[in-house]
């Protein structure tokens, strides 16, 4: 198996007594152990894990943390670990065939979040396990898989990408566009959610075309005033009767 869990508490706490170079001969002989699931030969396993110019050091953490027998050097623990992960493969293996003779595809009532197949070089990655895409920041990467999980949608290479090519569209970055996404609440990300909003100016100034030739309505306003002429002398007498006024000058 290529991957098991580490316990840094338990290592810690049995291990804090060996040397420097007690503690690296441990830890590649847990590596030998998972890799090659089977128990340790003495002979030439200095030399196999890098490190045949301290036998003695491998011998002595051979001797406290593996068990000596008939066939080797084994480790109780390893062996539940290991034990465990090929009962997990083995079922994976079982639900794969399952679904092959059903068409290869996942049932439309599945979960969309159900754990995959486990194969014997990786470890089990669910739909929304995916690294943080190149020039994202870990914060905003987290936030946004935060804010589609709320959604119950779930987080794939395809998601990203699809929002990657809208990003291009809109001249922005991958991270500029997930970041608008946690802040706004939006599921995923649109080029024509972004776009600038032209200003009703800028409307007028493309539908109005433009000319050095004066209005023809104000050209009649001019027209008109050119051609007013102030009322006769009765008609101002009986508007100043009429008002009151004895001004001479309305």
């Amino acid at each position: 198996m290529h991957f098991y869990q580490f316990h840094i508490g338990d290592y810690k706490s049995h291990t804090h007594h060996l040397s420097l170079i007690e503690d690296l001969a441990f830890r590649r002989l847990l590596d030998h152990y998972y890799l090659h699931e089977a128990p340790i030969k003495q002979r030439d396993i200095a030399r196999q894990i890098g490190m045949k110019d301290h036998e003695q050091e491998v011998l002595t953490v051979l001797d406290e943390f593996f068990i000596s027998t008939e066939q080797g050097y084994v480790s109780p623990r390893a062996d539940e670990e290991i034990s465990k992960y090929r009962k997990f493969s083995e079922d994976g293996k079982k639900g794969a065939a399952i679904r092959w003779l059903k068409g290869g595809h996942r049932e439309a009532n599945s979960p969309p979040n159900a754990t995959p197949i486990a194969t014997n070089n990786q470890e089990p990655r669910t739909i929304n396990h995916i690294n943080t895409p190149v020039g994202v920041s870990v914060d905003v990467w987290q936030d946004f898989v935060k804010l589609r999980k709320a959604k119950k949608a779930p987080v794939t290479d395809n998601v990203v990408k699809l929002i990657q090519k809208e990003a291009d569209l809109a001249g922005w970055s991958l991270e500029q566009a997930l970041a608008e996404c946690v802040v706004r609440g939006w599921q995923s990300f649109k080029a024509d959610w972004v776009k600038p909003k032209p200003f009703f100016g800028d409307i007028a100034k493309t539908t109005v075309p433009s000319s050095n030739v004066r209005d023809p309505a104000l050209q009649k306003l001019d027209e008109d005033a050119r051609s007013t002429k102030p009322p006769p002398a009765e008609i101002l007498a009986k508007i100043r009767e009429f008002a009151g006024v004895k001004n001479e000058l309305l």
